[in-house]
């Protein structure tokens, strides 16, 4: 079988690269064991909602309410790995962010709107350089934000003739082979950008005033995001509002 190669980018991200799996993982971790807390009550018919069930203020009266001391002390012990991994997770963030300053890229990146301190370093240690992508029709697949379609055959018989179908191919959604957390970064960018006004969520209002489905064009936000992403970045330019256009993506 021959082998494909596969960019593992530059020496000079490979500890931010790391730095942000370390954070990712916790976050990870910290989401799984907050689930699991929130299962031992729902598990017995007690709301949970919102976030008073971690507090440390409001523990005591949370954990009053399982009867059972079987199940507080599994509460006890979730809320202790809780509380490890959030330290942790702080501890990572910053560490992260501290290297993530040092890339060439951090300043034009921070400058784009809905592309805070972590995002911009997961762009930073996923993408290490934007000259991987000779335009954003690259990127977009590596981002999952590539429309895939299919079709079972292009030719058909008629009459006895093999001719090639009139209709066109159906779509069948995105990519499934891409990088999830880049993927992660720029949905989370235009889900934040369709709720807040401004620019972005103008472009996202006069989509949808054209008969788009919301959904999508909340993709075509993250699509215009990342091709924004790719051309300021290897052009070294800012953020700039006024040069933001309405181009098909």
């Amino acid at each position: 079988m021959r082998s494909k190669p596969v960019w593992h980018g530059s020496p000079a991200v490979g500890t931010l690269k790391e730095l942000v799996r370390c954070y990712d993982n916790l976050v990870d971790d910290s989401t799984r064991v907050m689930l699991r807390l929130k299962a031992i009550y729902r598990g017995r018919a007690i709301g949970t909602a919102g976030k008073a069930v971690y507090r440390p203020s409001q523990r005591k009266a949370w954990l009053a309410k399982l009867k059972t001391r079987g199940a507080r002390a599994r509460a006890e012990s979730l809320l202790t790995q809780l509380d490890t991994l959030t330290a942790l997770r702080h501890s990572a963030r910053t560490a992260m962010i501290a290297e993530a300053r040092r890339q060439p890229g951090w300043k034009i990146l921070r400058s784009m709107p809905f592309f805070g301190a972590v995002r911009v370093a997961m762009l930073l240690a996923v993408i290490g350089t934007p000259h991987r992508f000779r335009t954003r029709r690259q990127l977009w697949p590596y981002a999952g934000l590539a429309v895939i379609t299919r079709t079972s055959g292009e030719q058909e018989f008629v009459d006895g003739k093999l001719q090639r179908r009139k209709r066109a191919p159906l779509t069948r959604g995105l990519n499934a082979n891409h990088n999830r957390m880049l993927k992660n970064v720029f949905k989370g960018a235009a889900n934040a950008a369709a709720a807040k006004a401004g620019p972005l969520k103008d472009l996202f209002d006069r989509c949808v005033a054209g008969g788009v489905r919301p959904t999508m064009a909340k993709l075509t936000l993250a699509r215009k995001l990342a091709a924004i992403v790719l051309r300021l970045w290897k052009k070294g330019e800012l953020w700039d509002p006024e040069k933001l256009t309405m181009q098909p993506t």
